[in-house]
């Protein structure tokens, strides 16, 4: 008597067989009209190739943001001035703010609790620079020692400025990858001295290359960051002239880096009630919380990749309707097949099955083209745009399986409509 461990293998090696006999006949039948298949895949290939060179596209560009989001610090609280070198809205914005101060840095200091760094900045643009700049002209940072641990600035050569230095304004500086290649392209740097308007500064340390926007995010100004020079608060204050003083703030930012254990939106809403008070309620600086900035990130990444796919799935139902209508003209052509295998013992189950394997067959044939198809135009797009393209295995996985899927749902019907046609009539059809 068979047993259950005999009639289970028994019964797969038994299912197995007839979905590889099906397999093969499926290949084929399609071989047979090999144009007229192809032409068919055509809607599922462009439809994943849509999916995945759209969603490499929009991964590369997010992937890129939300690492310079990261890169802020997820537990850093930024204040930026808006500022405007029009001597007319300077003057109505300072009848009622002073705008931001160091007054405005020490009440924060004194009233947000959970603070662990914190620095002030005063930035500006020089009129000249000696070496001369061989690219765009670098920014100058004044800022605290502190911002080297705030920002997660990596110098690799020499040592960032101290407390001592900041104190009494030693004229020392920090160059940023890029403000280094401009003036002293592969050179030793450390140990030289720029120019910067009409004071000198020894070079003592040059910084990592950082991750760059490049664009306006949030309020925070578009600013290359690997081109920069950092230098002690008070040097930049006492030492350097700003060219546009009378129309910009004492300072025009304020980093907080708070404690693991930091409560950061109660930290965010003191500041703000702080500013709005010291500010008289005008509206001039801007709150940047680096932490719900890369929630909203994420949440529009979600919300574009839903968006991107539904577009997408146009060109995969297009390919779907196609797989209808060439599984249609097929059981036209194979009537008679039909009606024998059914005259000879073969289900309607059987019949199904044929002509949804070779549904199947089209879609993950047309669902792998179109997989290679995309990662191509996402690597053409990449070298000829300069653009940054991600191909994850994510939005891989997506288009196969809406491949799949379609394929299945559109080949189902005419399986169906196969599976019932009368023996007798399908035999005598001509």
């Amino acid at each position: 008597m068979p047993t259950l461990e005999t009639v289970i293998p028994s019964r797969l090696g038994s299912i197995y067989r007839q979905w590889t006999r099906d397999a093969q006949l499926g290949i084929q039948n399609l071989m047979v009209h090999g144009l007229r298949s192809f032409l068919t895949m055509l809607g599922m290939i462009f439809g994943v190739a849509a999916v995945v060179a759209m969603l490499s596209i929009g991964a590369g560009a997010r992937q890129k943001v939300m690492a310079f989001i990261e890169q802020m610090g997820v537990r850093n609280l930024i204040v930026e001035a808006k500022q405007t070198l029009e001597w007319q809205a300077h003057a109505k914005i300072r009848r009622t703010s002073p705008g931001l101060t160091l007054r405005d840095f020490r009440i924060l200091e004194d009233d947000v609790s959970g603070i662990g760094a914190a620095t002030p900045r005063k930035s500006m643009t020089p009129s000249t620079l000696i070496p001369k700049s061989q690219q765009d002209m670098p920014e100058v940072y004044g800022v605290d020692p502190d911002y080297q641990t705030i920002a997660g600035l990596r110098v690799l050569q020499g040592r960032f400025f101290t407390e001592e230095e900041e104190k009494r304004a030693a004229p020392v500086c920090v160059l940023g990858a890029a403000a280094r290649w401009n003036l002293f392209g592969a050179a030793n740097a450390v140990g030289q001295y720029v120019k910067v308007n009409q004071q000198w500064f020894r070079v003592i340390g040059i910084a990592g290359s950082q991750l760059a926007a490049g664009t306006e995010i949030a309020g925070l100004p578009e600013t290359d960051v690997n081109n920069i020079i950092y230098m002690p608060l008070n040097a930049a204050l006492f030492r350097l002239e700003d060219t546009y003083s009378d129309v910009r703030d004492e300072i025009d930012g304020i980093y907080l880096h708070m404690d693991a254990n930091a409560d950061i939106p109660q930290a965010e809403q003191v500041v703000r009630a702080v500013l709005r008070s010291t500010h008289h309620g005008a509206d001039d600086y801007s709150v940047i919380v680096p932490a719900e900035l890369l929630a909203e990130q994420k949440r529009t990444e979600q919300l574009f990749n839903a968006v991107m796919v539904a577009i997408a799935s146009v060109s995969l139902i297009v390919g779907g309707i196609g797989i209808m209508n060439i599984m249609l003209a097929s059981i036209l052509e194979r009537t008679r097949e039909i009606g024998l295998r059914r005259a000879v013992g073969a289900r309607q189950s059987d019949i199904v099955r044929q002509f949804v394997v070779e549904a199947t067959i089209i879609s993950i044939a047309g669902g792998t083209i179109g997989v290679i198809l995309g990662f191509i135009v996402s690597r053409l797009i990449a070298w000829l745009a300069g653009w940054s393209t991600i191909v994850t295995p994510a939005s891989v996985a997506l288009g196969f399986m809406v491949s799949i899927s379609v394929g299945l749902i559109f080949g189902i019907y005419p399986a169906r409509k196969a599976a019932r046609l009368d023996p007798v009539e399908a035999i005598r059809y001509e």
